[in-house]
């Protein structure tokens, strides 16, 4: 299937009509936006056009709870709930408020870090080389289950069109930490990350976030606020003020050409592999050639 069949047969990227429901109400930050419509790469990306983030349900359980919850606030009409699914409950969307943000080349990786990735020649980065195994590997193991397999093919077709990133730390062949997330005009919406080996995943989000600040982009969003993004070097943002940076996307774009592309001066981002002692501050150690080329 060609990406322009692909993503006319979800709908259009650029299509927010789900959302209309919703108007300018995004809540207070604290709950959940709305409940209920669907997982398709075109509702996806819309979603977070509007600063929204999917959080569906692991189980009927997870919905049933959900349901107790905030079903006072949906009757209320404090809380959408969107057309869509059998089960509304199943999926919720969320607008923290504020939103913890971090420059791209202001990601903190700590100076016992740094030291031991200017003396480690055997950890190389990349960007979009794994994609699909980044998501597995974030999915793994995670309760509750929220990357969902609907959820993840959404984001695999948001991939193939552009508005999905990837950033992996390999130790020789072996994938060994990763991050992935979503790109809106010149913001990069993290999702998930992982590690197999400590600082992995610390190491990953610094990697990407020098290569879409190299590409145009201005800010990586770490979404869910709490002492591990903080420790990465996140800030909070009011959400009013996060809404006008992702404004910074230009409007009436062909996305059958690149969702993630072009948008808000953001360029395609370079996804060869290298060293990851880069990121660490002071004099690199040479570069390792066989182990570049195992990942070439």
């Amino acid at each position: 299937m060609s990406r322009s069949e692909g993503s006319r047969s979800e709908g259009s990227l650029s299509d927010a009509s789900l959302f209309d429901a919703l108007g300018g109400r995004l809540g207070s930050g604290e709950g959940p936006v709305a409940f209920g419509g669907s997982l398709g790469p075109g509702e996806l990306l819309a979603a977070y056009r509007r600063g929204l983030f999917p959080l569906p349900a692991a189980d009927v359980y997870a919905s049933a709870y959900s349901e107790a919850l905030y079903g006072d606030a949906v009757e209320t009409g404090e809380v959408a709930l969107l057309p869509g699914g059998t089960d509304p409950y199943a999926l919720a969307w969320w607008s923290p408020d504020p939103r913890p943000v971090i420059v791209p080349d202001g990601v903190r990786l700590g100076r016992r870090l740094e030291r031991r990735l200017r003396n480690r020649s055997s950890w190389w980065t990349s960007a979009d080389r794994a994609f699909g195994q980044v998501l597995a590997a974030c999915a793994e193991g995670r309760q509750p289950v929220w990357l969902t397999e609907e959820l993840a093919a959404a984001l695999m077709k948001l991939h193939g069109l552009g508005a999905a990133h990837s950033g992996e730390v390999w130790e020789g062949e072996e994938l060994i930490g990763g991050v992935f997330g979503v790109v809106v005009g010149p913001v990069l919406s993290l999702d998930s990350m992982f590690h197999r080996r400590p600082d992995a995943a610390r190491v990953a989000v610094a990697d990407l976030g020098a290569r879409f600040g190299a590409a145009g982009g201005r800010l990586l969003d770490a979404q869910w606020d709490g002492p591990h993004v903080r420790s990465l070097g996140a800030e909070p943002m009011a959400r009013s003020r996060y809404l006008a940076e992702l404004s910074g996307e230009g409007e009436g774009e062909d996305t059958d050409r690149g969702a993630g592309r072009g948008m808000g001066g953001v360029g395609a981002l370079d996804g060869s592999p290298l060293p990851a002692a880069r990121l660490g501050r002071g004099p690199v150690r040479p570069a390792d050639p066989s182990t570049l080329t195992n990942l070439g």
